[in-house]
């Protein structure tokens, strides 16, 4: 009963006769020879297809890991020299060319891969204009949605790319401003003068001020008498910048003999001498501190006196007459004078006879 309700309800012709059996299994294998070569086709060229991206990823990667090496090796090989004193931070190197080479490979991968799965799909017969259509609009929706991540991590790659700050520089980013610790394709931490770590997002950063490539220049002003010999001091301060440059560690720290530009201003009772030196990347403040303490101790040494810093011309204000606070003479001030004795107040106790003063005198006579 259940069998016959069964085929009753399938409503797919069936071979009634084993002569209609066999010319469908025929046709079945008649279909499957004329395809299978179509089949077969299409299987080894996917599966070549992938094995040539494999192979090719894999020599890609590699070929980035070995460059990437080669490159800290490099920076290895002169660490510990004065040019990799100069020139190269180990630590800066190696996390630069780790997020370059993390990138590049990223990169390979998903280009490599990609191109791989749309030629699989090609391969397939199937029409890849609606995919990528819908694929374009997804992107954008995620991009738009998640557009600060992208920002940030583009930020970060260009800054990487175009070297510019690494490990040890001191930059002032705008946001923060300290020594960086760690750069990544996102964020970067910078160690602030107090201590405090400051995670400062790559798309955030507008201007980037870099304190440690190249050159720096340690500037120190030193306000003397007006009436002070101007060659005495020139003297004394270029002989402090002789035997500094002599010493260690100065010798290597300052890269341009100490020079003494003149006069920066001129007051009433003051001068400003402005004194100036080249120095290496990041140690402008030591060589600053250093050069006023020697130039202190020289012009003590030679009677030269220093003096304090000037009022800001804003700030200044005429000076106080002393006497303007005091009171003109009165009369009032003598207790003894007339004025002091009408304007006295008069005791409740005390009749017209206690005050003469205030009586009214008797009319004259006619």
């Amino acid at each position: 009963m259940f069998w016959s309700a069964a085929l009753a309800a399938d409503s797919t012709p069936r071979p009634t006769t084993l002569d209609d059996a066999q010319k469908s299994a025929t046709n079945a294998a008649g279909w499957v020879e004329e395809n299978w070569s179509t089949w077969l086709g299409i299987g080894l060229r996917i599966a070549l297809i992938l094995i040539i991206a494999f192979v090719l990823r894999s020599v890609v990667r590699r070929a980035i890991t070995k460059l990437i090496e080669r490159m800290n090796r490099t920076a290895q090989a002169v660490d510990g020299t004065a040019l990799g004193g100069l020139l190269v931070n180990v630590e800066r190197r190696r996390q630069r060319s780790a997020a370059i080479g993390s990138v590049l490979r990223s990169v390979a991968s998903f280009l490599i891969m990609g191109t791989a799965g749309l030629m699989i799909l090609s391969a397939l017969e199937i029409n890849l204009a609606p995919l990528l259509a819908s694929a374009g609009v997804a992107g954008v929706a995620i991009g738009f949605g998640a557009r600060n991540l992208v920002t940030d991590f583009l930020s970060g790659v260009f800054m990487i790319l175009e070297d510019q700050y690494g490990v040890g520089d001191t930059i002032d980013a705008g946001v923060a401003s300290g020594e960086v610790i760690e750069v990544g394709l996102r964020v970067t931490k910078l160690r602030g003068e107090n201590g405090a770590i400051w995670y400062v997002r790559n798309g955030e950063v507008k201007r980037i001020g870099n304190l440690s490539q190249g050159w720096a220049t340690a500037a120190v002003d030193v306000q003397l008498r007006a009436e002070e010999d101007l060659d005495q001091v020139r003297a004394v301060i270029t002989q402090v910048g002789v035997d500094m440059a002599k010493e260690e560690p100065w010798n290597e720290r300052l890269w341009e003999p100490i020079e003494v530009l003149g006069l920066d201003a001129v007051y009433l009772d003051s001068m400003v001498v402005r004194v100036s030196a080249r120095t290496m990347p990041g140690k402008s403040l030591g060589v600053e501190r250093e050069l006023r303490w020697r130039i202190k101790k020289a012009l003590d040494e030679a009677g030269i006196q220093l003096v304090g810093r000037p009022l800001d011309p804003e700030l200044q204000t005429d000076a106080v007459d002393p006497s303007a606070g005091v009171a003109a003479p009165s009369a009032l001030a003598n207790p003894d004078s007339p004025q002091s004795a009408a304007v006295s107040p008069i005791a409740p106790d005390a009749g017209p006879a206690a005050t003469p003063s205030a009586t009214v005198p008797p009319p004259a006579p006619k």
